[in-house]
């Protein structure tokens, strides 16, 4: 009877330990939806960015490079594909924004001559299309920073709700890639009431950085507006992260900006290697909390470095509760034991409950090329984080192919979708997963 009961003992251990190891490697819990995959010899989408309807979530719009276009009416279960045309130019760097009004902004860079690579007018300005008909057409484009011969790159947006207007940031390059030390990067802003006609361009930064679109370039500014109109814009120089702050008066009038903070003062090189990633960068995405909830005010950042060793990519965060001017220590917001690569981050906040989420590629569960897709959640204003897998199988990645510099994420009033490139067959492809809460 004894040896019975140890043999049943043994059989329930063993279950009890199958059941957590299948527990721990178990694949999606969220329903996986391709939005596009590369066909024929078009260029492989890449970089997507998705942004929800805020006035009615079943609507979501998702852009890729290199113009492609995406629009969904019943909440990320199809989509649609589309490509998008300017007056001057689509040339990447697609970046979604809707407003409470629900329309959409679709920003990108510029390419005037159509030529691409080489043409002498690539890359003159930032570009704004508007959607009154939720991605389904668009108007020919306003442009941006125009500053010729000057380079503008790398671009991001942001609505303000509080002062009901378009925040957009760039990088301007004197000439993008070229090595003279004399030749200058810098933080740009404008802003728009309408998407269509923009202010003077207003230079951020007061340390420039190279030309060469690496870690010592001024690059990768995201901005966030706090629940009083302030305006916070965050970026990657030289393995610092850096931080202005444009404040406003009573009537919502911008004042000025403040000279830059020094967030991060050392390991936060944006632009790093990843096995079997031709290029992959850590840029910082900051969001700002103007929900009810209880971390109200409180400002984020997000990124990711590889500060504990080059084969120990990690994902991090910092937090504000004073308006930026002190910050807490990084915190990791992947949970593994360490030892993997985590990387290609992207943040949101959902403004109607204060939460977090942030999605970003992991190989916690791989000791090969074999690459996941984690998406890491936060209650309590960013002090714990519950990582899930939502990828519904692994891929790996190719060197030889541009996999872009960023994936995102779009959460309103419990929905939230992810949007992420995956490599399989030879060919790439963008997609999400239905997450509700």
């Amino acid at each position: 009877m004894i040896h019975r009961l140890f043999k049943k003992i043994t059989f329930c251990v063993a279950l009890f330990i199958g059941v957590s190891c299948l527990s721990t490697l178990a694949q999606s819990p969220y329903k996986n939806v391709m939005i596009h995959e590369q066909s024929g010899l078009g260029y492989p989408p890449c970089e997507p960015s998705i942004a929800i309807s805020k006035t009615d979530p079943s609507i979501m719009l998702a852009g890729a490079v290199l113009r492609y276009s995406y629009y969904s009416s019943d909440s990320g279960q199809t989509w649609t594909t589309d490509r998008m045309k300017s007056r001057h130019g689509v040339y990447g760097d697609p970046c979604i924004v809707s407003d409470d009004e629900g329309k959409f902004y679709y920003f990108h860079l510029s390419d005037p001559s159509g030529r691409g690579w080489g043409s002498p007018k690539l890359l003159d300005r930032i570009v704004c299309q508007t959607s009154k008909r939720n991605g389904k057409a668009w108007n020919r484009g306003s442009g941006v920073g125009f500053n010729h011969p000057k380079d503008q790159d790398k671009e991001w947006a942001v609505f303000d709700p509080v002062n009901n207007q378009l925040i957009v940031t760039w990088t301007q390059f004197d000439e993008y890639q070229n090595p003279d030390p004399s030749f200058q990067s810098n933080i740009m802003l404008s802003r728009s009431k309408n998407g269509r006609t923009w202010s003077e361009p207003v230079q951020l930064s007061t340390t420039p950085g190279n030309c060469l679109d690496d870690s010592q370039t001024a690059e990768g500014a995201t901005s966030g507006v706090d629940a009083e109109g302030n305006i916070y814009t965050a970026w990657s120089l030289d393995g610092k992260i850096v931080l202005t702050i444009g404040s406003v008066n009573e009537a919502g009038e911008l004042m000025g900006f403040s000279e830059e903070i020094t967030v991060i003062q050392s390991n936060a090189n944006w632009d790093f290697a990843i096995p079997g990633i031709k290029r992959a960068n850590g840029m910082p995405i900051l969001k700002c909390d103007r929900s009810n909830g209880p971390n109200r005010g409180a400002i984020y950042i997000n990124w990711s470095d590889q500060r504990n060793g080059e084969n120990d990519t990690d994902i991090w965060i910092v937090k504000s509760i004073d308006q930026g001017k002190t910050w807490s220590e990084p915190a990791r917001v992947n949970d593994d034991k360490g030892g993997h690569h985590q990387f290609f981050t992207w943040m949101d906040l959902d403004q109607s409950t204060g939460k977090l989420y942030c999605v970003f590629y992991d190989r916690r569960n791989h000791t090969d090329l074999n690459t996941d897709v984690y998406l890491a959640a936060s209650s309590d204003g960013g002090e714990n984080f519950q990582n899930t897998r939502i990828s519904e199988s692994p891929f790996i990645p190719s060197e030889f192919k541009f996999f872009g510099d960023y994936n995102g994420i779009s959460a309103v009033n419990g929905v939230i979708r992810p949007i992420w490139t995956r490599h399989e067959n030879d060919k790439q492809s963008i997609w999400t997963a239905i997450i509700n809460e």
